[in-house]
């Protein structure tokens, strides 16, 4: 039985969903196999800057904007680990192309680039993922947890991180607020 893969979706977390690690949350799905799934999540801002980070690893930096980026909590798992969402999608150390456009590196050449001005057009840094194992996302879809559909690049790297949840849904026709918690079931 072959799965439908969910890489490059959103996973929009229903009203219903109480686990403090995906209350209200829009996770951008990077990878969907018969193994599992990873996601980064788009709207969990950390009270840090890009800044801080290109100082805590030592790299300098001659660009005032790369360090106003904030940092997001891309999810529960490896929270000391970075991720950068960019387009172009690039060609980096350590990188999954997701689609055409995005791809997900997690090497330092990316941010050695982005500290001086010359990286990718639109980047996302975070720290952390969210991941699931083999069948565990997909029972979670048939339990009505998530809301998926396509990605929007415009959401993901444009619209303010406050406003993201209902953006999401608003792209597939769906007004959370008027989402009843038993959506899907006779």
């Amino acid at each position: 039985m072959s799965t439908l893969s969910l890489s490059n979706q959103f996973l929009i977390a229903m009203p219903t969903l109480e686990d403090p690690n995906f209350q209200r949350t829009v996770t951008y799905i990077c990878e969907h196999t018969g193994q599992g799934a990873m996601g980064i999540v788009i709207n969990r801002p950390l009270n840090l800057s890009l800044g801080e980070v290109l100082q805590h690893m030592h790299i300098d930096s001659d660009d005032a904007q790369a360090g106003r980026h904030t940092v997001f909590m891309g999810g529960p798992v490896q929270t000391e680990r970075g991720f950068v969402l960019h387009t172009p999608a690039g060609d980096w150390d350590s990188m999954l192309r997701i689609s055409d456009g995005i791809g997900l590196a997690t090497s330092k050449d990316i941010l050695e680039v982005i500290a001086h001005g010359k990286g990718p057009r639109d980047i996302f840094v975070a720290l952390g993922y969210a991941g699931w194992g083999a069948g565990q996302l997909e029972q979670e879809m048939a339990d009505n947890v998530w809301l998926s559909g396509p990605a929007d690049q415009q959401i993901i790297f444009h619209t303010p991180w406050q406003q993201r949840w209902e953006a999401a849904a608003a792209s597939m026709g769906v007004d959370l607020n008027h989402l009843s918690s038993q959506i899907g079931h006779a």
